[in-house]
């Protein structure tokens, strides 16, 4: 996959911040692929995007639970599926994806094959200099249309 466009946050806050206003642009159907190696900011980014959908519920990685579902504006669906062993596990992620709410799946490359074409791709990226360089990389439309709403075009 190919980056669409790439930003840059110098801290938590200014993580927080991009997730935040990437979910005005968000709408019911859409499915984030977080990538990132374990301390990227994946937790950190979801956090900012249930602010962004109203949500005044406590966020925190699912990483035992697999998913947790959260009632704001839009329902979001965080899931974090770093011990799934194979995407034929029967899980029902399915119902979720192809739901009412948002979808924001860490460590998504692990449930691939089950994910909609048009899911959104972000990798995560950490810095020597601990900048996180936060990247979409899906040239689906629906990536693209996200890079120009978050860059104002």
């Amino acid at each position: 996959m190919r980056e669409a466009c790439c930003f840059i946050t110098r801290n938590e806050r200014e993580t927080r911040g991009l997730a935040l206003r990437m979910a005005k642009f968000l709408k019911r159907g859409d499915v984030l692929a977080l990538e990132g190696d374990l301390g990227a900011g994946k937790t950190t980014f979801a956090q900012g995007l249930a602010e962004g959908l109203g949500i005044e519920q406590k966020v925190d990685s699912p990483t035992f639970t697999i998913v947790k579902e959260y009632g704001g504006q839009i329902p979001l669906y965080h899931m974090d599926v770093y011990r799934v062993e194979s995407p034929d596990e029967e899980l029902g992620l399915e119902e979720y994806f192809y739901g009412d709410g948002i979808c924001l799946v860490e460590w998504a490359s692990r449930v691939k094959p089950l994910l909609p074409e048009e899911t959104v791709w972000l990798r995560l990226l950490v810095q020597a200099n601990g900048d996180r360089h936060i990247q979409l990389i899906s040239m689906h439309p629906r990536s693209m249309r996200l890079c120009k709403e978050l860059e104002g075009k």
